[in-house]
């Protein structure tokens, strides 16, 4: 008579697809490194497949384990949402790190106050900042390899995944503190005659400008289009050129540097809804819950109105 399939045994076949090594699934599994090994041995008997083979410094699953893997997904998922109470996610004492996709824009919005949070309620665990490419977010997200991806991602717009808005922001101008244009706002000629940088960054925000002034018909002469924000404050700050940036962001440059300032829009500029997206898979992980709900809460002074910026009179 064949041996019943344990069903700790499917959790470390997932955890050694999602980390394709026995030391990382160990880690993750909270279990030491020989265990999880015997625990692959042990399943490579049952099931009469080697199921990872190893491929330089990762474990490969053969077709054999990708098959039973997916079905392994959809049991622990049944198990643990309906057979098996969540377990309470102990903050305090977890080392699992914690993993955020973020752009260079997140980094600066909302890494500082994220980063804070964790130290205090997450003491024992690492945070990691990770910025991969947007077509690989999804399976990241799906796979464990992400907790979160926050900030502007249009892509992860299906059904797999759900989303939380932190706070809709906008749009400003920055030009450089003593430019020759000394109103608080841009006329509409002003803002068509300047010469412009346009940052086109992984973030992908520029994107929400660029069809909003395509709609309406606002043509800029831009001289400068550049992938990276870090450079923007020392262009802006030795030219006359101007920049469009999301609103934080142009706030964060202007309160670094005495050499910049905001300048506002000749028009009342699109918003952008932020968010915070994750995996249906995790909809109800406690830890995932635990750490969405804090992000959120982070962000409540946004959501209120807090800290925008105002509009001048236009020149």
């Amino acid at each position: 008579m064949q041996e019943a399939l344990d069903i700790n045994l499917l959790r470390v076949l997932v955890a050694l697809e999602e980390r394709r090594s026995v030391s990382l699934a160990a880690k993750a599994l909270g279990r030491s490194q020989p265990a999880v090994s015997a625990a692959l041995a042990r399943l490579r008997t049952q099931l009469g497949d080697p199921l990872f083979l190893r491929s330089g410094a990762v474990m490969v699953p053969t077709p054999r384990a990708v098959a039973v893997i997916a079905a392994s997904r959809d049991a622990l998922d049944i198990v643990d949402r309906r057979i098996v109470p969540p377990a309470a996610f102990m903050a305090a004492s977890s080392e699992q790190p914690v993993r955020l996709a973020l752009s260079d824009v997140g980094e600066i919005v909302f890494l500082p106050r994220i980063l804070a949070m964790l130290r205090i309620h997450l003491p024992a665990a690492t945070v990691n900042s990770l910025s991969p490419l947007a077509e690989v977010v999804g399976r990241e997200l799906e796979f464990g390899r992400i907790d979160l991806a926050i900030g502007y991602f249009p892509d992860l717009a299906g059904h797999s995944f759900s989303q939380q808005v932190l706070f809709n922001d906008t749009f400003a101008c920055l030009i450089r503190a003593d430019h020759p244009i000394r109103a608080e706002r841009l006329s509409d000629e002003k803002f068509r005659q300047l010469e412009h940088v346009v940052v086109r960054a992984e973030s992908r925000t520029e994107e929400v400008m660029e069809r909003f002034l395509a709609k309406r018909g606002i043509q800029r002469r831009v001289v400068l289009t550049t992938p990276h924000f870090a450079s923007i404050p020392m262009l802006i700050a030795q030219s006359d050129l101007v920049v469009t940036v999301p609103e934080p962001l142009a706030r964060h440059f202007a309160a670094l540097s005495a050499n910049l300032r905001i300048i506002g829009l000749p028009f009342k500029p699109p918003t952008i809804a932020l968010k915070q997206f994750w995996h249906r898979r995790y909809q109800h992980d406690a830890r995932s819950q635990w750490l969405r709900a804090r992000v959120f809460g982070l962000f409540e002074y946004r959501r209120t109105g807090q800290g925008r910026s105002g509009q001048g009179r236009p020149g």
